[in-house]
């Protein structure tokens, strides 16, 4: 069977997360798109090689040629059209944050456990190679008690960006989600948010968040999210226990580049792993085994919640206004 997605927007994400995974991904077929702007729709599509543009989101997630939806609209829109694409019985992957906040993530997440359909959120390194190791070196002791956690996701953005945009539910935290996402995965537990300061780009909205938080065990950790700062691109994570340490370089896109390192008394390594699969044709790939075959995946719905918790609590400790559904209208 072929899974035949249909793409909520010409978002410049897509050829990479979605249409590229998919030529290697034999049960997944790209069938339609659709965008505000229907002549640009057109010409992505005939670039792009996918047969057939709705001239709106409503009719593309009507299509009863369409088996699921990728969702990669601005941070605002995710919510309402994923709930309006599972009413309409369609699957949905979901580009990340899942949500503007929680409650709104609750709401997705109640229609989702009512229709029964696959409603994954694209956190794509969690799909990887790269973090089974992280995890399998974690669990094997060999750091001794992790008492410490850091992750950090800092990127150069330009100034005239969508994410700059607080109507859209933009801000540096809410597209460095990667950064709480993978604090929680390596701990593989909840944290609570003990403090947070940010810097703004404009009212209301950051350009760089650092958090500090716990967990109920006692270690500690903290996050750092940036579209704007001087760290212009860094992207990692830090593992401290009794006896050794680990530093991972790049662990949200290791098929571009990646490295992991071990320090200890006893002396220091570096590990690679495979590149290939990429972080999107592993998540691509399970996202067809849990369409047609039922598998279970960690990027569900209430992993959605709980990041959208973190998030939040972040931004209060912050003092910074909770993101919200976005009001400006669509093309619908």
């Amino acid at each position: 069977m072929t899974i035949r997605i249909g793409v909520l927007g010409a978002a410049h994400v897509v050829p990479t997360a979605l249409l590229a995974p998919a030529l290697e991904t034999a049960e997944v077929s790209v069938t339609a798109l659709a965008s505000r702007d229907p002549e640009r729709a057109r010409k992505f599509a005939s670039k792009h090689g996918i047969p057939k543009v709705h001239d709106s989101y409503s009719a593309l997630i009507a299509d009863p040629d369409i088996d699921a939806i990728y969702n990669p609209l601005p941070n605002g829109l995710h919510g309402s059209w994923t709930r309006a694409a599972l009413e309409e019985g369609k699957h949905v992957l979901c580009e990340k944050p899942f949500t503007a906040n929680a409650e709104e993530a609750e709401s997705v997440a109640a229609v989702a456990r009512r229709t029964g359909l696959v409603t994954m959120e694209a956190f794509h390194y969690r799909y990887h190679a790269l973090t089974r190791r992280m995890l399998a070196i974690i669990a094997s002791g060999e750091l001794g008690t992790v008492r410490r956690i850091e992750t950090w996701f800092c990127i150069p953005l330009p100034f005239k960006n969508i994410r700059w945009d607080l109507s859209l539910a933009g801000g540096s935290l809410m597209d460095g989600c990667y950064a709480i996402h993978l604090l929680r995965t390596l701990a593989g537990a909840e944290p609570e948010v003990r403090s947070a300061r940010a810097k703004l780009r404009s009212p209301g909205v950051d350009r760089l968040l650092e958090a500090e938080l716990a967990f109920s065990d006692g270690r500690t950790a903290t996050i750092t999210a940036a579209m704007l700062s001087s760290r212009l691109l860094s992207v990692g994570a830090r593992v401290i226990g009794s006896d050794a340490t680990m530093d991972v370089s790049n662990p949200i896109a290791p098929q571009y580049f990646h490295r992991l390192r071990i320090r200890s008394t006893r002396g220091r390594r570096t590990e690679r792993v495979a590149k290939r699969p990429s972080t999107y044709a592993a998540q691509l790939q399970a996202f067809a085994d849990a369409v047609l075959r039922g598998q279970p995946f960690p990027t569900n719905v209430d992993d959605a919640i709980a990041n959208m918790r973190v998030i939040d609590a972040c931004y209060a400790a912050a003092g910074l206004p909770r993101r919200e559904p976005s009001k400006i209208s669509s093309r619908v």
